[in-house]
């Protein structure tokens, strides 16, 4: 696990594992609340290393870990007692051939277990042997590169990634960011077609053909946040190309 400023949310996280895992690795960055005394109380190794972003600093992680299997949690996560059954039953098959294992992560949001739409089941690789596994991906969306197959077991890992609207909206710069980045890398160009397009294809895909109608309202307020998410992350190619005519027309003059 990586973590900063999570003190609020370990105690479910770590909780979840405490008592049957062999070893607890915490990888902190500049924590100035009780981070690190909350993990050290539930035996964790405790490693302070400079932030080098989601995916490096996982891998930093990954490195300090012993045991021959790893279980990776964010520290907004809880293993469920479903989860955990799993996982021990999975190591302890003599027949086993699968190097890693997969589980649907299922979102609280709004009051309620978020269910369908683009949300869930989510599958995530977090189970695998340490020694065929490595942390690969973009920037914001990290992910294990594993050599060998793995299997989907399908049980849930709880995760409580948005208190609120507002923590919700919040990331949506980041990623938006993040994702003009490689756009501007790609060299790709901006399209009113496909920027409507695909926002209009997002809200379709998750409250209709994935059926987030049945969620409720959080279901509605997803698959609009999910469109509009799209919308904003292809319309800041074009401010970036406006931008970008206005700085050439400064220098040159034209």
């Amino acid at each position: 696990m990586i973590a900063r400023n999570e003190a609020h949310n370990l105690h479910k996280s770590l909780g979840s594992v405490f008592g049957w895992v062999a070893e607890i690795v915490v990888v902190v960055n500049n924590c100035t609340d009780d981070t690190v005394a909350v993990a050290q109380g539930y035996g964790a190794r405790v490693i302070e290393h400079p932030w080098q972003g989601y995916r490096d600093q996982k891998a930093f992680a990954l490195a300090q870990v012993s045991q021959p299997w790893v279980l990776a949690l964010d520290a907004d996560e809880e293993v469920s007692e479903e989860m955990a059954r799993a996982i021990k039953n999975f190591i302890t098959q003599p027949d086993r051939q699968a190097a890693g294992a997969a589980f649907r992560r299922k979102v609280w949001f709004l009051g309620r277990w978020i269910t369908h739409g683009d949300w869930y089941p989510d599958w995530s690789l977090r189970l695998f042997e340490r020694g065929k596994a490595r942390w690969s991906g973009s920037a914001e969306h990290d992910k294990i590169e594993l050599e060998g197959k793995h299997v989907k077991l399908p049980v849930d890992l709880n995760h409580y990634s948005f208190p609120s609207i507002n923590s919700h909206t919040l990331k949506m710069p980041v990623f938006a960011n993040y994702f003009l980045e490689r756009q501007i890398e790609g060299k790709k160009r901006w399209s009113l077609f496909s920027t409507i397009s695909r926002a209009c294809w997002r809200f379709f895909r998750a409250y209709l053909i994935r059926l987030g109608f049945l969620d409720g309202f959080p279901g509605f307020y997803i698959a609009v946040a999910t469109a509009f998410s799209t919308f904003t992350r292809y319309s800041q190619l074009y401010e970036y190309e406006v931008n970008e005519r206005r700085r050439e027309k400064s220098i040159t003059g034209k």
